[in-house]
């Protein structure tokens, strides 16, 4: 039988306080970003049987978590310079993270990998909008 998934609104209901009372817990890209994270780090468990699945673990894994660790270190920041090049750094990680699921696609079946690129493309647009929102303050 085969795992259920757990969905967003649920996944959120399991994190510590720790985590939800950051105040960049406030941006829906960061919640969105780590649940992508958390559900690619439960996607990679089977693919690190295969060498070549190893590989691309160990890739998506360190894109998806770039995606989050760079939004806490730029809020970590404040504002200017400093965050809009951690952002952008955030924004590259989330584009990376969306190719190699692509590139991983003989590990899913084809209607958790449109999922899982349907998430990653709305991790792309919400840091692309709050990219454009902190440059036009």
């Amino acid at each position: 039988m085969e795992k259920q998934e757990m969905g967003f609104e649920d996944w959120k209901k399991t994190l510590p306080d720790a985590i939800i009372y950051e105040k960049f817990w406030s941006m829906i890209v960061y919640q969105k970003a780590l649940y992508l994270y958390d559900l690619l780090w439960d996607d990679t468990q089977i693919w690190l049987q295969d060498p070549r699945g190893t590989v691309l673990a160990k890739q998506i894994i360190g894109s998806s978590d770039s995606v989050c660790s760079n939004i806490e270190e730029g809020f970590g920041r404040g504002y200017g310079k400093q965050l809009l090049q951690f952002y952008g750094y955030s924004l590259g990680s989330a584009r990376e993270t969306k190719g190699r699921l692509y590139r991983a696609r003989a590990f899913y079946q084809p209607d958790i990998l449109s999922k899982r690129i349907k998430l990653a493309s709305e991790v792309v647009a919400l840091m692309l909008t709050e990219l454009n929102r902190q440059k036009n303050q």
